[in-house]
């Protein structure tokens, strides 16, 4: 089936239209002009504001004047992940997609559902002359996968809207109220190198399934970071370690799929065969029933480049055993939400430069710095220099609002069931734009979408009819002001 003959046909020609647009976070320029001559093709009011946030104005539709003003939200950026086998470039090319079954996948890249599709949905109304809303203001913000840099920029008396829809999740039967907030731990040092006193052992993980560092880490996913860490700890038993370089992983939100390292060590056969018969062996039978994917590859290398002391690499590999990965917390009040965790997302040795790039985040402030100052205790430890930077706040529940009332109400009536209204582990804007306007009620909700930030993502086709089906109930029936 090709793209354009699935419906909502109006979502869907947007999407490719948008996903034809190279968007990665923080060089969003070419997806700004795209978005902001949609709008003035329109003749409706459009601005860039001085981050690069779109806001576009379109009056209230024949009979809609009398009921609040809103706001429909969701950011143009998206994050760019590949298999290793895929040559693409995602600062030059649009996402290749393709229909399977029920679901639009990427070839072998993300998707950019999350969070395309709501970006489109926004477009298909402003673009719509028969569907009934309020006065509607269009927010596109940038950056939300890399810094939230489009919401914290974004500043008071730019929006008049008294209700927010945000479009930003991923699952078509709940209504969000609340996510969690984030701080960026990243951790560094720079060590004298020397000659590789021994024979040098190439370590490679991969074949894992990665995912959303907020949303899936509670589902025991592997991290290649963690894993190759554990490997390294437990060559320490029998060798001493000269580690080489180590690459693992890439943005602070998505969990690592793969990592490799090089080590020199003293006899690379007996270290190979005890670790093949050892360590690994376990691993795999550990995490066989969910990622069956999973390669760790222990091979001879004949690089011999040089490598860091035996005391300064025990120090690593030591730091990166100790490093909290996963859920840290679950929330005492909301059931089965994880209130705190971390992501040990990034991480790099190369040429004696250190760095190893943490996303920790919570719905409570304080349970984030806990986090957080976790990290940079046991860094500091082993002399490492830590520092926070990112930091944005969550987005504290009202479930009694109305516009949460309403929608449970359209929802149960329309589909015959009721909504979850939940609380999400993950960075919505929401929490943030509310520190500027207070008195907006905000609620989210999205299509499904699996495997977010990761080259699995896919977006679910009979799901979003329903999102957009939904969505235009809900524009008709915004409450009075």
């Amino acid at each position: 089936m090709e793209l354009s003959n699935i419906e909502p046909q109006i979502i869907w020609k947007n999407f490719s239209k948008l996903n034809a647009v190279p968007r990665p976070s923080k060089k969003e320029e070419r997806v700004i002009a795209f978005i902001k001559e949609f709008g003035e093709n329109l003749g409706l009011e459009t601005t860039v504001d001085e981050v690069g946030n779109v806001i576009i104005k379109k009056p209230a539709t024949p009979g809609m004047e009398n009921r609040k003003s809103i706001v429909m939200q969701s950011h143009l950026d998206m994050v760019c992940q590949k298999n290793n086998d895929v040559n693409f470039d995602f600062e030059t090319q649009g996402i290749q997609m393709e229909v399977d079954g029920d679901w639009v996948k990427a070839k072998g890249t993300t998707l950019g559902a999350d969070n395309g599709l709501g970006v489109a949905t926004i477009m298909s109304v402003l673009e719509s002359t028969d569907i009934p809303h309020p006065d509607l203001e269009a927010l596109f913000t940038i950056d939300e996968e890399t810094g939230m840099t489009g919401a914290l920029g974004l500043k008071p008396g730019q929006l008049t809207g008294q209700i927010l829809l945000n479009l930003d999740t991923e699952e078509d039967d709940e209504i969000d109220i609340g996510c969690a907030g984030g701080i960026d731990v990243t951790i560094n040092q720079t060590y004298s190198t020397e000659t590789a006193n021994g024979q040098v052992v190439r370590i490679e993980v991969k074949g894992l399934q990665g995912g959303h560092s907020g949303m899936d880490i509670h589902k025991g996913f592997g991290n290649a970071n963690i894993i190759l860490g554990r490997i390294l700890y437990k060559g320490l038993a029998d060798e001493n370690i000269q580690l080489i370089s180590i690459d693992g992983g890439s943005l602070r939100n998505a969990i690592p799929r793969e990592a490799v390292a090089l080590i020199a060590v003293r006899n690379s056969g007996e270290f190979i065969e005890n670790i093949t018969e050892g360590i690994k062996k376990q691993i795999l039978e550990e995490f066989a029933s969910i990622e069956a994917g999973l390669q760790i590859n222990i091979e001879n290398s004949t690089s011999s480049d040089k490598a860091l002391s035996l005391e300064d690499s025990k120090k690593i590999i030591l730091v990166l055993k100790s490093l909290h990965n996963g859920v840290y917390r679950m929330s005492p009040d909301v059931q089965d939400l994880v209130e705190s965790s971390n992501n040990v997302a990034r991480l790099e040795l190369k040429e004696g430069g250190l760095k190893i790039l943490n996303l920790s985040r919570s719905s409570v402030d304080s349970s984030k710095d806990s986090v957080a100052e976790q990290l940079k205790s046991v860094s500091e430890l082993a002399g490492m220099n830590v520092e926070f930077s990112g930091s944005y706040p969550g987005w504290k529940p009202k479930p009694g609002s109305e516009i949460v009332q309403m929608m449970e109400k359209i929802y149960t009536e329309k589909f015959a069931e009721k909504p979850h209204v939940v609380a999400c582990h993950a960075g919505l804007e929401c929490g943030i734009i509310g520190a500027n306007y207070p008195e907006m009620e905000m609620v989210s909700y999205g299509p499904t979408i699996r495997g977010a930030h990761s080259p699995d993502e896919k977006a679910n086709i009979p799901s979003t009819q329903k999102f957009w089906s939904f969505t235009k109930d809900i524009l008709a029936n915004i409450p009075l002001k």
